[in-house]
């Protein structure tokens, strides 16, 4: 038997019920102010927009947007982590299609440079790639974060290499893997300011690989 003071049972479901259903409608929100934002950023193809655009988008209030989000960062952030997880799921999609772990390595290493550069016909660049840079400078810690996925997944594939004797004796798998994204990822950004002659996705494998695989 319970005592006096003991909530009772039916109380606690009712309240579990009651938190559940306020968590859902609230999951819900946020699910259409991120799918209004990115409907904004594929028609302009770019992170130029306004809260209140995504506000009237989602046709919801700006004071809804304020309860989950503290403003356009946390918006663009939540948008890049997502982005970036989507990404690392597909990529390690690719690269389990590849029987060997080096193909598997070089399909990603190319799938990555060429979803991470301009497009070709129109010089534009990827939505995220202004935020993403200037993330980089001024919130290091939350780059850390949105980049995690994609970390992992590379670092899953040098541990492959390792196992396969395929990566360069001494040089921890982690580190291979921050190296490779940042080289993959710099240089497909920045794609065409190096001259008539911009880096193929071939040129930065070939390079990628060359510094990290072993002789033998």
């Amino acid at each position: 038997m319970s005592s006096p003071t003991e909530e009772p049972a039916w109380k606690k479901r009712a309240v579990e019920r009651s938190t559940r259903a306020a968590k859902r409608r609230a999951e819900q929100r946020v699910d259409r102010f991120l799918d209004a934002a990115q409907a904004i950023m594929a028609e302009k193809g770019t992170t130029d927009f306004t809260v209140q655009e995504v506000a009237d988008r989602s046709k919801q209030s700006l004071r809804s947007f304020y309860q989950p989000f503290d403003g356009k960062h946390e918006l663009l952030l939540a948008l890049f982590e997502d982005a970036m997880g989507r990404s690392a799921h597909e990529l390690r999609a690719l690269a389990a299609e590849q029987a060997d772990p080096l193909e598997g390595v070089r399909v990603v290493v190319q799938e990555l440079f060429e979803s991470s550069r301009p497009d070709p016909s129109t010089r534009q660049q990827p939505p995220f790639t202004d935020f993403a840079m200037r993330l980089l400078i001024s919130h290091p810690a939350e780059m850390r974060v949105a980049n995690a996925p994609l970390l992992a997944l590379f670092t899953e594939l040098m541990e492959e290499l390792e196992e396969a004797n395929l990566l360069r004796a001494g040089f921890p798998p982690d580190r291979v893997a921050a190296l490779t994204v940042q080289t993959v990822m710099f240089n497909a950004q920045s794609s065409g300011q190096e001259g008539a002659h911009p880096f193929t996705a071939e040129e930065i494998w070939d390079y990628c690989a060359n510094g990290f695989t072993s002789d033998s």
